[in-house]
C-alpha cells in the first residue's frame, strides 16, 4: 500500500508529486529515474494550476500504461488518466492547487493536503489493478 508510505514522505518534505512516485519506486512499481520528473509538478506545476498528487499519479500511470509501457499497450494510458481525474474530482471537486489549497499555508497546508495525496494513493493503487 503506497499512501501511508506516501504520508510519511510528504510529511518530511518531500513535494506531493514526489512523495507519490518514491512511494511507487519503493514498491517496485516504477524505477528510480522517475523521481526527479515529479519534482517539477509540485506546487502546480509551480503555477498553482494541476494539483501536484494529481501530475504524479499521472506520471506513474503513463509509466505504467502509457506507450511502450510495462504491460505491453492492451491498456490505454489516456483513459486511466481519465478515470484517475474523474475519481479525484468526485471526492475533491475540482484538481486545481490553488482551489483545493486556497486559505492555507506553511505547515497547515501541508496538513490540508495531507489529504488529496491520501486520496490520490487510494485511486492510483486501484487503477493500477491490471484485469487479465
Amino acid at each position: 500500500m503506497i499512501k501511508d508510505r506516501a504520508i510519511q514522505y510528504f510529511m518530511s518534505g518531500y513535494s506531493c508529486s514526489e512523495c507519490i512516485v518514491q512511494a511507487c519506486i519503493d514498491e517496485g512499481i516504477c524505477e528510480n529515474s522517475l523521481l526527479p520528473c515529479a519534482t517539477t509538478f509540485s506546487g502546480g506545476m509551480s503555477s498553482g494550476c494541476a494539483c501536484g498528487s494529481v501530475t504524479g499519479s499521472q506520471l506513474v500511470l503513463g509509466y505504467l500504461f502509457g506507450r511502450g509501457n510495462k504491460f505491453g499497450n492492451t491498456i490505454s494510458a489516456r483513459e486511466k488518466a481519465g478515470e484517475f481525474v474523474e475519481e479525484f474530482k468526485k471526492r475533491n471537486k475540482v484538481t486545481c492547487c490553488r482551489i483545493l489549497s486556497a486559505g492555507f499555508s506553511g505547515s497547515e497546508r501541508k496538513n490540508h493536503c495531507t489529504k488529496f495525496v491520501s486520496d490520490a494513493c487510494d485511486i492510483l493503487e486501484e487503477l493500477m489493478k491490471v484485469k487479465v
